[in-house]
């Protein structure tokens, strides 16, 4: 075609951008600008969003000098399509250069904001984002979702649902992307009065009215009622479920895995097999993360050696550390310290403090104090001191069981001298709606003398009992 017009353009730019080929995208663009036509703004925001997706991100600056130099510098749709593409192109570096394009747009729309915000949360700065939402002078529910979920995925769960619960006084309709989030973070802090609400309120406004349910948010259901300890409720979505993706299989086998249902957790996974063909559906790293956890809990030996073996040789998955981290543990709870030790030895990759700490429990259990030491030496050469508290408290106890009395006034000895000391173990609980946050010896609650007079009874009744507490479990108190 001889001097196609700058429409003709726009729809090869766009089909090349949105087609996966957003390279050709660009090179189409540089060609355009030795042509008769003109980019106009459709030009720039397809090139531009093209970048931004295929992570080209010294071409995007270059669309950039171009438009400085036209007279979209002040269009709002191609700037806000510029903050997108820094925010994408990731760090601290990208969202500042997305800010400065930010700064110096005439105006702005609540998706300009929105990419802005998106983008404070990519580069982890929760308390920035918070001040960009404060700032918007008005919120769509993609603002108040990009929140909710942002202080989710960074263990803010409290405020993440502080959030949901002004986004419903202030009358904003959530979606089910909004719940989805909302969901992660009533998994997190146990808050299973709102989740069992948001469930209903899935009901009557979406299955009753026929309305499509992203599995997604049946998946989050499920996720829910797990970690909430509500495992048939988790069951009973599953098996209403039409359709399944494998983050479907494996909430179900993690959440089983967790509370030690470990014939169910397998069960699922044996089901998962059979539909695998017809489904398409392939199990990944965290699907049998969640089988070898089960295993764990279960204290089955065999079926965790056997789905070790099998993420490689049937499935082609190459095991992470999380995988040998829970295959030595598997191991060591089942006393097998030994073959524990030499698979720690023959790991690709060095080994953490994660794998180490699950040998050394399992010494603990079988009063393995030569093993370790041993352990207790790489505690001592690799780990910070801080990181390194629990282990030593947990060495102090293997000694303690094997009444080592000498090494155990060395580790505590070995824990003054390098000025560590293990961080208080934090609990919390539901009651009517509102969680309450505790630790060991905390007296800040306006009740607690009420708290403790319960819980000397129930000590009382625990003596009448004859219960008496494991005494290495008493001795991490001592050094707390």
């Amino acid at each position: 075609m001889d001097n196609p017009s700058t429409s003709v353009w726009n729809q090869i730019l766009r089909g090349y951008s949105i087609g996966g080929n957003p390279r050709k995208s660009f090179e189409l663009f540089n060609y355009m600008g030795r042509s008769l036509a003109r980019p106009d703004g459709h030009t720039y925001n397809f090139v531009i969003n093209g970048c931004a997706k295929g992570g080209l991100f010294g071409e995007g600056e270059q669309v950039h000098g171009r438009v400085m130099k036209s007279s979209f510098c002040s269009d709002i749709y191609v700037m806000t399509s510029l903050v997108d593409f820094y925010v994408k192109s990731g760090g601290e570096d990208g969202v500042g250069k997305a800010k400065l394009v930010f700064d110096e747009m005439p105006d702005r729309n609540v998706v300009t904001w929105n990419s802005l915000l998106l983008g404070f949360f990519r580069c982890g700065d929760v308390d920035g984002a918070r001040r960009i939402f404060e700032e918007m002078p008005v919120r769509n529910v993609v603002s108040w979702t990009t929140m909710i979920a942002g202080c989710a995925q960074k263990r803010r769960c409290k405020e993440s649902l502080s959030l949901f619960r002004s986004m419903q006084k202030e009358d904003i309709e959530f979606d089910q992307v909004t719940l989805v989030a909302v969901l992660s973070a009533c998994a997190e802090l146990g808050d299973l009065n709102l989740g069992k609400y948001i469930h209903s309120y899935v009901f009557e406004s979406f299955a009753y009215r026929r309305k499509p349910i992203l599995i997604s948010l049946k998946n989050s259901l499920i996720h829910m009622y797990a970690s909430c300890g509500e495992i048939e409720a988790a069951f009973g979505i599953f098996k209403r479920m039409e359709k399944r993706t494998i983050v479907s299989w494996t909430s179900m086998i993690t959440g089983f895995a967790k509370h030690g249902y470990g014939d169910e957790a397998l069960s699922v996974f044996r089901w998962m097999e059979t539909v695998e063909k017809e489904s398409n559906i392939r199990p990944d790293k965290v699907t049998f993360l969640g089988l070898l956890c089960a295993c764990t809990h279960s204290g089955y030996v065999n079926e965790g050696r056997h789905y070790f073996r099998s993420m490689t040789v049937d499935w082609g998955i190459e095991p992470t550390i999380e995988h040998y981290g829970c295959m030595v543990d598997l191991l060591s709870r089942a006393g097998l310290l030994d073959e524990a030790h030499e698979l720690v030895k023959s790991m690709p990759m060095k080994p953490n403090d994660v794998v180490w700490g699950a040998l050394l429990s399992g010494c603990r259990i079988y009063k393995s104090v030569e093993l370790a030491s041993d352990v207790a030496h790489w505690l001592t050469e690799e780990l910070e001191p801080q990181r390194a508290a629990d282990y030593f408290v947990l060495l102090s106890n293997v000694y303690a069981a094997a009444k080592k009395w000498e090494d155990v006034v060395a580790v505590r000895r070995k824990m003054l001298d390098i000025k560590t000391k293990k961080p208080p173990g934090l609990s919390w609980i539901q009651i009517e709606g509102s969680i309450y946050e505790f630790m060991a010896g905390d007296r800040s609650h306006e009740n607690a003398r009420m708290i403790y007079d319960v819980l000397d009874e129930i000590t009382k009744e625990a003596r009448c009992q004859r219960y008496v507490p494991y005494f290495t479990d008493a001795f991490v108190g001592i050094l707390d």
